[in-house]
């Protein structure tokens, strides 16, 4: 066996003990990033939801839920701007306990007809405003209006919204989110729009007359398959029975030829 200096195996000893610290560190660091990528909060953003169906054409009740994303301040005020190219020309808030609500009302440059009346006015703008804390850190709060009639020419609503703080930060909810891309950093709130309720009525009603339809069409098909497989077999059973007297026929002839 090989002798190896009691020095060469001191060093052997110390590198290999080096290479587990700094292992041991690695992991350390790694295991250290992922808990403070599970630690950093999920930010959440201002929305708009409805409580039922946002139909095409009709009226709803919308809730803009707001949180809180700092911790070291409070929400004091909310402002909703609506879509000046789709005017809403009834606009009604909800009493809020703690917080005041203001309607801003802008002249129209092209009136809605509503009803057979022309509505040259329509609100363009709520503003809610804290009486007391507002929304404290950790917490939301959800603000509900109630509008229509709902454009039928486009499938979504977009609504900038401003959060501002009790410090006299403002943020902006105000950049549209585009189709295909990533979500923006301050997104806009948006309502997406269904298809008007008569629509899908109509458009079940089709389906089910069609689905009645094919049934009497299979229906109507299977007494004609029957009656073909009737025909074939009686034209068989005849045929049967005319090649049974022609092999009796050839029978006798056959007989009467041996007896003579």
């Amino acid at each position: 066996m090989q002798a190896f200096p009691i020095a060469s195996l001191a060093s052997l000893a110390s590198l290999a003990s080096r290479r587990t610290v700094a292992r041991v560190a690695a992991g350390a660091a790694v295991a250290g990033t992922a808990v403070l990528a599970l630690s950093v909060p999920a930010f959440a953003h201002v929305t708009v939801q409805p409580e039922g169906a946002a139909a095409k054409g009709g009226y709803a009740v919308v809730d803009f839920k707001v949180p809180n994303e700092r911790d070291d301040a409070s929400t004091t005020k909310v402002e909703v701007n609506l879509p000046a190219d789709h005017p809403l020309a009834s606009v009604m808030a909800q009493p809020i306990p703690g917080w005041s609500v203001r309607l801003t009302t802008t002249k129209l440059a092209k009136p809605l007809t509503v009803e057979g009346d022309k509505v040259d006015q329509a609100v363009t703008k709520v503003t809610w405003t804290a009486d007391g804390k507002g929304i404290e850190p950790g917490y939301f709060q959800k603000f509900p209006l109630s509008v229509g009639a709902l454009p039928d020419n486009t499938d979504q609503l977009v609504f900038k919204a401003l959060q501002t703080y009790s410090d006299n930060q403002v943020v902006r909810w105000i950049e549209v989110p585009q189709a295909g891309q990533d979500e923006p950093q301050n997104p806009a709130p948006v309502l997406q729009l269904t298809a008007p309720a008569g629509e899908n009525a109509t458009s079940d009603t089709q389906d089910a007359s069609a689905g009645k339809d094919d049934k009497k069409e299979t229906t109507a098909a299977a007494p004609d398959s029957g009656g073909g497989s009737d025909t074939t077999a009686r034209v068989l059973g005849v045929a049967g029975i005319v090649v049974g007297a022609a092999g009796v026929a050839y029978g006798v002839l056959a007989g009467r030829r041996r007896a003579a």
